[in-house]
């Protein structure tokens, strides 16, 4: 009985080496995970980030011409807040 836990405990030690021991994946393939937007809105690439575009939500005026690419436009929707919105381009 004491030989089959110990030969039972050695198979066990030894999978969990040879599971831990296996490389990971390699650096040049990083693990990519979209975003996903809703019906009513755009997927896009601004600045480098995944965001859901749609026409009200607040936007940085710097990025307006990447807005531009998808179908938008960053402009200051009231003249007195210094705050911008997305419009329909």
């Amino acid at each position: 009985m004491k030989k089959r836990l110990i030969a039972l405990l050695a198979t066990c030690a030894a999978a969990f080496v040879a599971g831990t021991a296996t490389p990971a994946a390699p650096a040049s393939t990083p693990a990519v995970v979209a975003k996903h937007c809703s019906a009513s809105y755009t997927h896009a690439v601004i600045g480098g980030v995944e965001k859901c575009l749609r026409a009200g939500e607040f936007c940085a005026h710097r990025y307006d011409r990447q807005y531009r690419h998808y179908g938008y436009r960053c402009i200051r929707f009231y003249a007195n807040v210094d705050r911008y919105r997305l419009t329909h381009a």
